[in-house]
């Protein structure tokens, strides 16, 4: 297994990880099977979606935290109850086919670390498996 670190500078921001995972899938030396990109924590998440567009992944932070304010009257006394549950939504693992060694991801797509309570230090695990 990679185990990454992932430094983050905002509350909450997606950041491209999908040339880092590719560079741990090389490591590996597997050429054809899966990819298993998992975020050990509560209030970060990894997810797939287009990054031809940067405005993508700025509206679906915008988006979530309309849907998932804040500020609103939670129980948890963090003061990160928002975070909890953009996670949960969003998921803390994603699973890519691997082929000839490369990540098998459409035109458009990139792996995102998914910030929701940051700035911080991160983990990211990459667990690469063959056929």
């Amino acid at each position: 297994m990679h185990r990454l670190t992932v430094k983050t500078g905002q509350r909450t921001e997606m950041l491209d990880v999908t040339d880092r995972v590719q560079n741990a899938v090389a490591k590996s030396s597997v050429k054809n099977g899966i990819c298993c990109v998992f975020v050990p924590h509560t209030t970060a998440a990894v997810t797939i979606n287009e990054n031809a567009d940067p405005d993508v992944p700025r509206d679906i932070l915008m988006k979530l935290g309309k849907v998932i304010p804040p500020d609103t009257d939670y129980r948890h006394m963090e003061g990160n109850s928002d975070a909890h549950i953009k996670t949960s939504l969003v998921g803390s693992s994603e699973t890519i086919i691997l082929e000839d060694g490369k990540l098998v991801l459409g035109t458009w797509q990139s792996i995102f670390f998914c910030e929701f309570d940051g700035p911080r230090s991160r983990k990211l695990w990459v667990k690469v498996i063959g056929d």
